[in-house]
């Protein structure tokens, strides 16, 4: 099942016709923006307007069953591809080398956790080296460590070999080592675990690859 990126779409605002005061009409006075700080009280009899801070920023992500897709940091902001998975699960590639796949999976997840997502629902692994929060938890031993892993209320870090991971809602792979064989059983893994979204970030080819076989 091949994952490919698109190039997404940037749309800026496109600013309407200014309208254009009729000959021997006086144009009237433009009104200034409101801004944070409070407004001038309206004039008795007036309906009371509602307080509200200047400019609209742009609209809040969707809090929807499926998070918007992460960012990346390689340089290209196109947005991953979307696939459904066999287990009905949604598949989104985020192109990254393997030295920067774990602060790529780091994005993820915070996106992730501003869409609405609950930290209890991630789960990120890893393929090569620990995450650093995992390596962490690890040094104060393996039952401190795994309580975390069963309490599920907060994002868990773990080796994509680790067979004590149960599955999330959401699944973040970072490919960021390990060989061949080693993503071959990740990956497939991965897939079985995440109950609505996976998100994999690594080099593209690899994964396809590897998605492609298993398919």
């Amino acid at each position: 099942m091949p994952l490919i990126p698109e190039e997404p779409q940037i749309h800026e605002s496109v600013p309407g016709p200014r309208a254009t005061p009729a000959a021997g009409r006086t144009a009237p006075t433009p009104r200034p923006v409101p801004g944070p700080g409070p407004r001038p009280a309206p004039p008795r009899g007036a309906p009371a307007a509602s307080a509200r801070p200047g400019k609209p920023g742009p609209a809040a992500p969707p809090r929807g069953p499926v998070a918007a897709p992460p960012a990346q940091r390689t340089g290209s902001s196109q947005p991953p591809a979307d696939k459904t998975g066999t287990a009905g699960a949604q598949l989104q590639l985020i192109p990254a080398p393997a030295d920067g796949a774990i602060d790529a999976a780091d994005e993820a997840v915070d996106l992730l956790l501003d869409s609405g997502r609950a930290p209890g629902e991630i789960l990120v692994l890893t393929t090569g080296d620990a995450h650093p929060w995992a390596a962490h938890e690890l040094s104060f031993g393996e039952a401190s460590y795994w309580a975390q892993h069963d309490a599920a209320d907060d994002v868990f870090y773990a080796d994509a070999a680790a067979e004590r991971a149960t599955g999330r809602p959401v699944v973040v792979v970072a490919v960021n080592g390990g060989t061949d064989e080693t993503a071959a059983v990740a990956l497939p893994a991965a897939v079985a675990r995440a109950g609505a979204l996976l998100i994999v970030c690594g080099d593209p080819q690899r994964i396809n690859s590897v998605l492609g076989a298993n398919a």
